[in-house]
């Protein structure tokens, strides 16, 4: 019986640190509002997942491109660095929503989806850059 007990108590405390290996990646939807505060702050890192001719029409500054749909994609987020933040966007969120599990996966700390992409980030007027 004691055997028993002992293994449950392993099963319970094993299960618990799964749990909080889980809890380590925080991924949050942000408001344009939120992510120009988030652009102040040194270390964060914005990532386009964009194809490459939607990058070349406008981004946020900063940013660099990762195409989301690019075979490479898995390789090239590799190359951030997971212990800073990351800011993901694409169109309209869609992508950027999906590329938050995969960074996720990685092993990355925080991760922030701006809500509605670079179309609200327009909408709310807020400054795009080109290639000009």
């Amino acid at each position: 019986m004691k055997k028993i007990s002992i293994v449950f108590s392993l099963i319970f405390a094993l299960s618990l640190t799964n749990c909080a290996n889980e809890s380590q990646s925080e991924i949050k939807v942000i408001s344009p509002e939120e992510m120009q505060t988030l652009l102040e702050l040194d270390d964060v890192q914005i990532v386009d997942v964009r194809t490459p001719e939607e990058y070349k029409d406008g981004f946020i500054g900063n940013s660099q491109n990762i195409d989301f749909n690019s075979p490479t994609f898995d390789e090239d987020i590799t190359k951030l660095d997971k212990s800073k933040p990351v800011i993901l966007y694409c169109k309209s969120g869609g992508r950027s929503a999906k590329c938050t599990e995969k960074l996720k996966d990685a092993g990355f700390v925080k991760i922030y989806d701006l809500y509605g992409g670079i179309t609200q980030w327009k909408f709310k007027g807020l400054e795009i850059k080109t290639f000009e």
